[in-house]
């Protein structure tokens, strides 16, 4: 657990940060300085969180530093609520950039500066291609690109035409600034690249000051260079434009050269990590928001009961490598099991509750037993229990007539109450359905701890609620959001929302717990034979709602125990 609560915990694999020990072995001088550089579009998900323990994490490594930049260069899709959110996870996650908070707007005028030296230089042009145009001239992955027709404009009619879409003289669309590179390049993306495109929007922090905005592959590189970057950690996908990262920075009038180094990102097993495709869950309402437990969101695992230190163990744990692949989701699960099996308290708590009267027990009697808070953490003591007459039990727990290998509650069979006596059914009461009512039991007073049959054998025990002094609570079981295992993977006709799963959501709303749980409620509580469970914000003074966090059954334990 000591491991699990350090931000800067090893990973299991890291290929990056061996590179950075054959740089520092090689006479590297720079203070190794990351950024996690989120755009301000959408809430992150759980693999926003891998890049963020890397980007910080590797900082924290070499003694380094880590900024958190928010790349806000398209005002149409950014929201200051999504700027919030991401603070919010980053602090959560156990990181901090100190003073080191800053906007790509920030740079706008730096970035407009050196789009001028590109257009001195011979470097960049403006173009009045439609977007439909540029695709026909850009060719194919087989054949070259067509130059633009405005490719070789002079140097002074292009500062002009930029100056003029600065001012605000065009309107959208009808022109964009693009970099001079190499129209026959095997790689489109060098393809003379637009890096200014014309909008008139307000900006959230630049307001209305500019009508033209730098496009991301253009902001980014210079962006790190201004803040001194020295790797530039981004996933696999922007492989392809390292290149432009290199021309971009090779180019510019900023003397800092930082290093694009990718890895590969993080796919989960029945979920989806495209920020487009959790916008459609919500906004198509498979969710309640992107803070639903069901979501991969970090506000969404956050909300479920997850902890930060689980999210930064599992990060641990997949470590960080060159190539893409599917982690299964029970990795993550595992995580979460081991970090709340240690810190998490132990409570009773009745999902379906059956009323069980155990006739031989005085009537109005209530007695006191004693339970492990957990046992796990002795230190943490013991709790009293109420016991009476009266007590719920679980409707799973008893059948009328049972079927082979039940060694629960049927008439004439015995089993064992956690922390009291061992009971004998000796009558259930069903409705004119066959629905479970009432169960009669009677108990053996010498059964229970210190009692002289305390050890005499029963094939099972039962968890129970005292109904005196109960309470009454919220439980919201979750299941996986889709039912296959890779969403994505669709053929033609198919969307992945085909594969939502209708059962993710289960709602019981009475059930009950411990009377403790309820006086002074903690965040996490492992309800026995249930799983874990996580207080929810929905909960009130007069019910309190929790979500299941985890079932108990770890099946990444079972799936490695093989191995």
């Amino acid at each position: 657990m000591e491991n699990n609560n350090n931000p800067a915990a090893e990973e299991s694999s890291n290929f990056i940060h061996s590179q950075i020990d054959v740089e520092l072995e090689q006479g590297h001088k720079r203070q190794i300085h990351t950024r996690f550089p989120p755009e301000p579009n959408g809430y992150l998900h759980i693999g926003h969180a891998k890049s963020i323990c890397l980007n910080f994490g590797t900082a924290l490594k070499y003694q380094g530093l880590c900024n958190l930049r928010f790349d806000d260069t398209n005002p149409v899709k950014e929201d200051t609520e999504y700027i919030d959110s991401i603070m919010e996870d980053v602090k959560w996650l156990g990181f901090d950039w100190e003073d080191r908070l800053h906007y790509t707007s920030d740079y706008f005028h730096i970035l407009y500066e050196n789009a001028v030296h590109l257009i001195k230089e011979g470097l960049a042009f403006v173009c009045e291609l439609s977007q439909e145009e540029m695709r026909k001239y850009r060719g194919t992955l087989t054949q070259s690109g067509t130059p633009s027709p405005y490719r070789d404009r002079p140097i002074e009619e292009n500062l002009r035409l930029f100056e003029e879409m600065k001012a605000g003289k065009y309107p959208d669309g009808a022109m964009v600034l693009r970099a001079k590179i190499d129209m026959a390049s095997p790689n489109i993306v060098m393809r003379d690249p637009v890096i200014y495109r014309i909008q008139h929007e307000h900006h959230h922090r630049t307001g209305d000051e500019w009508c033209i905005y730098p496009m991301y592959d253009y902001a980014h590189p210079l962006s790190d260079a201004i803040e001194n970057i020295t790797h530039s950690i981004c996933t696999l996908e922007f492989e392809n434009n390292r290149p432009l990262y290199n021309w971009i920075i090779e180019h510019s009038i900023l003397e800092a050269r930082p290093r694009q180094i990718e890895f590969a990102r993080l796919g989960l097993t029945y979920t989806v990590m495209s920020k487009r495709k959790l916008r459609r869950l919500v906004e198509e309402g498979f969710v309640s928001g992107w803070d639903d437990p069901r979501m991969p969101t970090i506000s969404g695992l956050r909300r479920r009961g997850y902890t930060p230190a689980s999210i930064r163990d599992f990060c641990q744990k997949i470590g960080v490598a060159k190539s893409n692949s599917m982690v299964d989701i029970a990795l993550l699960e595992h995580c979460i099991r081991e970090d709340l099996n240690y810190n998490a308290p132990r409570a009773m708590t009745v999902l379906r509750p059956v009323k069980l009267v155990i006739t031989n027990y005085p009537e109005g009697k209530t007695e006191m037993l004693t339970g492990d808070i957990n046992p796990e953490k002795p230190e943490d003591g013991q709790k009293e229990i109420p016991f009476s007459r009266e007590i719920y039990i679980e409707q799973e727990d008893v059948m009328a007539e049972p079927v082979p290998k039940f060694f629960r509650l049927y008439p004439g069979n015995e089993a064992r109450l956690k922390y009291a006596y061992i009971i004998k059914c000796e009558e259930v009461i069903t409705d004119e359905n066959g629905n479970i009512t009432e169960v009669r039991c009677t108990y053996d007073p010498t059964s229970k701890s210190g009692g002289e049959t305390a050890n005499r054998k029963v094939k099972s025990t039962l968890h129970w609620v005292d109904c005196a002094t109960c309470q009454p609570i919220e439980v919201r079981l979750y299941d996986h959001l889709f039912t296959k295992e890779n969403p994505d993977d669709t053929e033609e006709g198919q969307d992945f929302t085909d594969f939502v799963n209708k059962d993710s959501l289960t709602v019981l709303s009475n059930a009950v717990t411990e009377q403790w749980v309820a006086k002074e409620p903690k965040q996490s509580y492992q309800f026995l034979r249930q799983g874990y469970f996580a207080l929810d914000p929905d909960s009130t003074d007069e019910k309190l709602v929790f979500n299941r966090v985890v079932s108990l059954k770890d099946t990444w334990a079972k799936i490695q125990k093989k191995n």
